[in-house]
């Protein structure tokens, strides 16, 4: 048994392996589809979310890494209500998405420059 705790919800799992990428945790036992399966491999940031805050590329981390700690996703960025984060708002208003398939990972990278460092350099954008 696996407890997870996604977008501020705990999640107990049974019959899912500890040693599963949270990726496929999250896509296939929690149906939560915004992280992408991208290159498997932690370089191209599809799959990127926020693990107590840092973002992580969830293809290769084992699901038990994130057994007590905070995990979120792109679904959970948005409010309770459903008032999209100022970074979805933005990506909208300015039409950055292309084919979209990135875009959730590239959302949560720049929501932890942005919490980390709420007025970030072009430096501190390019690192």
């Amino acid at each position: 048994m696996l407890t997870l705790e996604i977008n501020g919800r705990e999640h107990v799992l049974d019959g899912v392996d500890a040693d599963t990428p949270l990726l496929w945790v999250l896509r296939d036992a929690l149906r939560l589809m915004g992280a992408k399966y991208g290159c498997g491999i932690a370089q191209c940031g599809s799959c990127t979310v926020l693990l107590d805050g840092e973002p992580v590329r969830c293809c290769v981390l084992p699901a038990a890494a994130a057994s007590g700690r905070a995990v979120r996703t792109i679904e959970g960025l948005a409010a309770a209500d459903g008032t999209l984060h100022p970074l979805q708002e933005a990506w909208i208003r300015e039409d950055v998405a292309q084919c979209g398939y990135c875009q959730s990972g590239q959302i949560m990278a720049a929501a932890a420059l942005l919490e980390a460092n709420p007025a970030p350099t072009d430096a501190d954008i390019d690192r």
